[in-house]
């Protein structure tokens, strides 16, 4: 603490968790709560840090606390995990990273047992992997593909591998009821199913519990205490509270003393691709207020970019499996189309080329998209998507001015670009046609040093299967009349109709 007197609470504290027995208190009864709770058992401790005012509270405290308590003492592992989604914005993935790095020593000079750990997603799970290796349409509130896959899994598999090993695990969180209602009704329900005094069950995790020790915090509460309080790994918070600064729209962020006071607890950070938001105003500040951030622009086009609402001409008319679905007497839009992808490919990697020319020595060899990410994308568009063109080598070549360096081999196939423009040429700019006749060849390649050909005929009228319409009208039509088909087949009226009237695949 800054100093051994009373921390003086303003007029904007009036629910506060410190009203009533005062800031110094109430942080000394938190101290031996958290010593109690570690001292009661062998079970290993995670601590969720995203580099955030929540998250750096709760280390604080826990940090503080720990440290209290006699060297023999500070036996049980604290893991510090945080999760690299890859497409962090990077202002905070920087200010994260370095975190991290001053924990490690620190933690080792002071003798405490808290190790911290960087998880990243698998490369099959990456959000360019998905979004243009699969052609993933940007995710939305009713298709959020993205939380799970690059923040939650990382840190589930962090965890069962410590339930696997140690039989529980007790995961300690900043979250506070003050931040939602929603938040705030969950919270109070878990409350009531706890078997361990301030011990919740993760709904989500077997043999894992929650530890909430700032969960009737306000804002205010938090950013009082950050102010008071030392950072032990950092010095201060100085840097915090000018990242949080940065990101505020009127770039402003004076510690709060009465009710009229703006904080700086509403702003939020998170993937610079995010789509789940109207629209990123932690970016947008943070180039508003500082010249020197004017290198986020390229991102802030993108992100603004795949943000679009309307994007059915940028889909395919038929899902990632061949299949059409109405809703509505329309089809459901499917994964992006090549060509999209393929341009979104080269604007992702003249972004990050623009970015190393023009941004700070700090992003000078930034990779919005990973080498190891690019492979996996090449990987997908060869053997999934039969897209034989091997457009992606030439793609990074030509904007990076670079080899790609392919690391195991992807493409085997005989086709080159004078094969594949005979074939253009033949299918007389008919891209279905073109694109049906490239899957055959591409699967009967597959099968050319086989003995076996097992599967061969399911794969071939499958891709006969999914190349069958004319276009997205034809594609509706014959939905459509199925439908009607099932329907009256399901009320009965089947008798009255012929056989041909069942044929989806005739032409009307």
């Amino acid at each position: 603490m800054k100093n051994d007197k009373e921390v003086v609470l303003g007029e904007s504290f009036d629910d506060s968790a410190f009203e009533e027995l005062g800031f110094n208190s109430i942080i000394g009864q938190i101290n031996e709560e958290i010593q109690s709770i570690y001292l009661a058992d062998e079970i290993p401790w995670v601590i969720g840090y995203s580099g955030g005012k929540d998250s750096t509270a709760i280390l604080q405290l826990v940090w503080h606390a720990i440290g209290l308590l006699p060297p023999q003492k500070r036996i049980k592992p604290i893991h510090v995990i945080s999760t690299d989604t890859l497409v962090e914005n990077p202002i905070v993935a920087q200010w994260v990273d370095s975190s991290l790095s001053k924990m490690r020593i620190a933690a080792k000079n002071q003798n405490l047992p808290i190790r911290p750990n960087k998880l990243r997603p698998r490369v099959e799970d990456t959000f360019w992997v998905h979004l243009i290796g699969r052609g993933y349409p940007s995710p939305r509130p009713w298709f959020r593909w993205c939380t799970d896959r690059l923040k939650i899994w990382p840190s589930n598999n962090f965890i069962n591998s410590l339930v696997k090993n140690y039989g529980e695990a007790i995961l300690v969180l900043g979250s506070r009821k003050a931040e939602s209602s929603r938040r705030a009704h969950v919270m109070k329900t878990l409350e009531k199913k706890r078997i361990r005094e301030k011990l919740s069950p993760n709904t989500h995790l077997p043999n894992s519990y929650v530890y909430t020790p700032i969960e009737n915090w306000s804002n205010d509460d938090v950013w009082l205490y950050l102010d008071n309080i030392e950072n032990p790994w950092l010095g201060t918070n100085k840097e915090l509270f000018d990242l949080y600064k940065g990101a505020t729209e009127q770039g402003e962020c004076p510690f709060v003393t009465n009710s009229t006071s703006p904080s700086c607890g509403n702003s939020r950070f998170g993937c610079w691709v995010c789509t789940l938001v109207a629209e990123d105003k932690s970016m947008t500040a943070m180039i508003q207020n500082d010249e020197d951030k004017e290198w986020l622009m390229p991102l802030l086009k993108i992100r603004n970019e795949i943000a679009v609402k309307e994007d059915r001409h940028l889909r395919d008319y038929r899902r990632m499996n061949g299949a059409v679905q109405i809703f509505k007497g329309r089809t459901i839009a499917g994964p992006y189309k090549q060509s999209f992808r393929e341009d979104l490919l080269r604007r992702l990697l003249e972004a990050q080329l623009w970015v190393r020319e023009n941004g700070p020595e700090s992003v000078s060899d930034i990779e919005l998209v990973s080498l190891e990410e690019l492979r996996e994308i090449r990987r997908i568009w060869l053997t999934d998507k039969h897209e034989i063109e091997d457009s992606l080598p030439r793609i990074y070549e030509s904007v990076m001015n670079l080899p790609f360096k392919e690391g195991r081999s992807t493409n085997n196939s005989i086709f080159r670009d004078k094969e594949i423009n005979l074939l253009r040429d033949l299918c007389n700019g008919d891209e279905l046609h073109f694109s049906l006749i490239r899957e055959l060849l591409d699967i009967e390649q597959g099968y050319r040093s086989t003995v076996r050909r097992a599967g061969l005929y399911e794969k071939i009228e499958k891709a006969f299967s999914k190349h069958i319409y004319r276009d997205e009208e034809d594609a509706t039509d014959r939905a459509l009349r199925q439908r009607e088909a099932i329907k009256l087949a399901e009320e009965g009226h089947y008798e009255n109709k012929s056989k041909e009237d069942y044929d989806f695949n005739k032409d009307r």
